[in-house]
């Protein structure tokens, strides 16, 4: 295989960016970039085009933004560009075995995780939720099953103890386009060879809603702590005052014990928020009431005050 390889690429979010540029930076010739459609979005629901395809109007890369991947129209056209690879980078769309067979070379994606653990749609935020301390990025040739594929290359990332699911993902996403250069370097110099992923090892990370976000104060601090960073910014930590809702965006855990339910706020300074969890408490320090903005909690308290036995379920 020599270089320039000819590229379809197919992205849609933020994360998809940085690769798209590497392509462009690496001397590749992408002949066409593959997006969603565009999205309603706002209060005013005006129609927003994905970063991707505003990156690639920058690049000068031609753009495409079907309904579906599974008609014979867009299969034609990718049959007739003819590319040597295809780079999938959270595309948002699972591509028919047929679209796979289309390129030379086969199809790689980038993948946010040190596969095969993490497979699906949100590793990151899973990543952090489950405590691990490192993560990364994976590139792999493309197969019908869901990132079964075989693994390429891998790059490791540490996980900081204050990363939210919004600080790693734009490190990965740079991690993810420095990988893809790495890897179609080593296709070009063939130092690179395709390894099996050792599926008895797979875990999942399935896809998050909004009520995914809801704290079980059961769990102990050690559990809620980094569940709350993976859940920032989406859908977003929460639990409710009665009927209120309140969102929780930042905590720590508290070293000291209680006797009191899961959920209560315990004895501390004026200007803090201590609850009790199934094992320890975690001292609350950045919060959004049911109306209002993100605040700190000392902030939020002179306003909303949570006398101690306050309850949140």
């Amino acid at each position: 295989m020599n270089s320039p390889f000819h590229i379809v690429f197919m992205g849609t979010p933020d994360f998809a960016v940085p690769p798209l540029n590497a392509l462009i930076e690496y001397g590749c010739n992408v002949s066409l970039v593959v997006t969603r459609p565009d999205q309603p979005k706002g209060r005013g629901r005006k129609l927003t085009a994905p970063p991707v395809k505003i990156a690639a109007e920058t690049l000068g890369c031609p753009v495409i933004q079907p309904e579906s991947v599974k008609t014979d129209e867009f299969y034609h056209q990718i049959s007739q560009i003819a590319p040597d690879l295809l780079v999938v980078v959270a595309f948002g769309h699972v591509l028919p075995e047929k679209i796979l067979e289309i390129p030379t070379y086969g199809a790689i994606n980038i993948h946010a995780s040190l596969l095969p653990k993490y497979r699906g749609p949100a590793p990151i935020q899973w990543a952090i939720i489950n405590g691990e301390a490192e993560t990364g990025v994976t590139t792999m040739l493309m197969d019908k099953g869901l990132d079964t594929g075989e693994i390429l290359l891998i790059q490791k990332r540490p996980i900081s103890p204050d990363d939210t699911a919004a600080t790693l993902h734009d490190r990965l996403a740079l991690d993810g386009a420095e990988a893809l250069k790495n890897t179609l370097k080593g296709l070009d110099n063939q130092s690179i060879r395709p390894i099996s992923q050792q599926h008895a090892l797979s875990t999942y990370a399935p896809m998050l809603t909004k009520k995914n976000g809801r704290i079980d104060w059961s769990l102990s601090a050690k559990k809620i702590e980094p569940f709350i960073r993976g859940m920032t910014p989406w859908p977003g930590a929460f639990t409710f005052y009665g009927d209120k809702r309140i969102k929780i965006y930042k905590a720590a855990i508290k070293s000291m014990n209680t006797s009191e339910e899961p959920g209560t706020v315990v004895e501390g300074f004026s200007d803090q928020l201590r609850v009790a969890t199934g094992d320890g408490v975690l001292l609350i320090t950045e919060i959004q009431g049911s109306s209002g903005k993100k605040m700190n909690v000392s902030d939020f308290l002179r306003g909303h005050p949570m006398p101690v036995g306050t309850v949140f379920t």
